[in-house]
């Protein structure tokens, strides 16, 4: 995952409701058991409204939208129509006609900023139910000065580590340390892709350090070379060193990290929900998955961090039957429709109740995306930070092979980080 949250199609999670333990028709069961208060007493006459989503989710969402009708039914005619949009261009179709936009629209959070400062996105007027509703992390991602102005829905986009059972013990994976010595003494590797900005992130996000984009939304702040705090940066850049020049380190895109999982000669790695259908087929019952672990860095144990994501329903200002928008896009998002997003779509609620239903708890790369989510933040990147990190994280591989200095290495990267788009 490089550059942008939502880059792998959404992301949706490859996981099926065969690795849960128990049927779709069960689990479709249970969700329909989800009991919903009646709905208030209103007078309309047609309303008219358009979602934007994408387009592989209409089936589904015209499910849905049946149910908002008849739950609704003899308040209000409706004429509820599905506009293809996908979620990764939302916010530029939306901002390029604000007034032709959908009612209710669907985007991944790193465009709520973009919506929000545009006026686009109404606040959402029960903001204290849905709020206690959904993780914490998904509401912050949907909120700015406090003020809730989306509904989230999933809470999948993130990565944790997997592991086979076969190897370690739930007490080896707590460490990056207890890993990489499982592996060595196994002749075998573990794997994560380091020269990817959105993974080297986790040995930054827990130290102290600081790095984010400027009020601009181009450009980035950076401190990642201080040379002041209990932690610094070369006390980072020597702890990254460490764990590279392990025989068990391997750097893999996500292609050969499936591949390597194959042959067996991988027996961990950090990655995201969207390949445990391909674990689970290789390491069978001995799939396991965590938040995770620690690694050591100034003499200390620190937990790895992550990039968090989050994709929501907003709701735009200017719709003309803005009350029966809110109406809509608070049912689309609602714990049952949360429940069977994740059924019929694999898709991890971020709802708490659907995230703590027994078919969720089943499978252990959403338990592990939703511990890792504590330890995460939102990915909130300008345009110069990729490439920076993605030539220190190759200096770092290669064992830093010239003897540049730890700090002079650092001010690199930071400088990299922090320039000027123009540069």
């Amino acid at each position: 995952m490089k550059k942008t949250l939502w880059k792998r199609g959404a992301c949706a999670v490859a996981v099926t409701a065969a690795l849960t333990g128990c049927s779709s028709t069960a689990v479709n069961e249970q969700a329909q058991s989800i009991q919903i208060q009646e709905p208030e007493q209103t007078e309309s006459g047609t309303v008219s409204l358009t979602v934007w989503a994408e387009e592989d989710d209409f089936d589904m969402l015209n499910g849905m939208i049946t149910t908002f009708k008849e739950y609704y039914s003899g308040q209000a005619e409706f004429e509820v129509n599905l506009v293809p949009q996908p979620d990764s261009s939302a916010s530029d179709m939306i901002l390029g006609d604000i007034h032709s936009a959908g009612d209710v629209f669907s985007f991944p959070d790193d465009q709520f900023s973009r919506l929000m400062a545009a006026g686009v996105l109404a606040p959402v007027d029960h903001a204290d139910e849905v709020s206690a509703a959904n993780v914490a992390e998904s509401i912050a991602a949907a909120s700015y000065q406090d003020i809730l102005y989306a509904f989230p829905y999933t809470a999948d986009n993130g990565y944790f580590l997997y592991y086979d059972k076969n190897y370690f013990t739930p007490e080896d994976v707590t460490t990056l340390d207890g890993i990489l010595a499982v592996a060595e003494a196994a002749g075998r590797q573990i794997s994560m892709e380091l020269t990817s900005g959105w993974y080297l992130y986790a040995f930054f996000g827990q130290t102290g350090l600081e790095f984010g984009v400027n009020e601009d939304g181009i450009t980035n702040y950076c401190n990642w070379n201080s040379t002041e705090g209990a932690v610094k940066g070369v006390d980072v850049a020597q702890a990254i060193l460490d764990v590279t020049k392990s025989p068990a380190f391997s750097c893999n895109a996500d292609g050969d990290f499936i591949a390597k999982v194959q042959d067996g000669s991988v027996i961990a790695g950090v990655s995201g929900t969207w390949n445990a259908t391909q674990i689970k087929e290789a390491w069978g019952e001995d799939y396991g998955a965590v938040k995770l672990p620690t690694f050591t860095c100034a003499g200390q144990q620190i937990q790895m961090s992550s990039f968090t994501g989050y994709k929501m329903m907003g709701v735009n200002a200017y719709s003309e039957n803005r009350e029966w928008a809110m109406k809509l896009a608070d049912w689309l998002t609602n714990e049952q429709n949360q429940t069977l997003r994740f059924v019929q779509k694999n898709q991890v609620p971020s709802n708490n109740k659907a995230a703590a239903s027994d078919a969720a708890a089943q499978i252990p790369a959403v338990q592990a995306i939703l511990d890792q989510s504590h330890y995460g933040n939102l990915q909130r990147v300008g345009n110069k930070y990729w490439n920076s990190c993605t030539e220190f994280a190759n200096t770092m591989i290669a064992g830093n092979p010239n003897n540049i200095d730890l700090q002079e290495l650092m001010d690199n990267l930071a400088a990299g980080i922090t320039a000027s788009t123009a540069e």
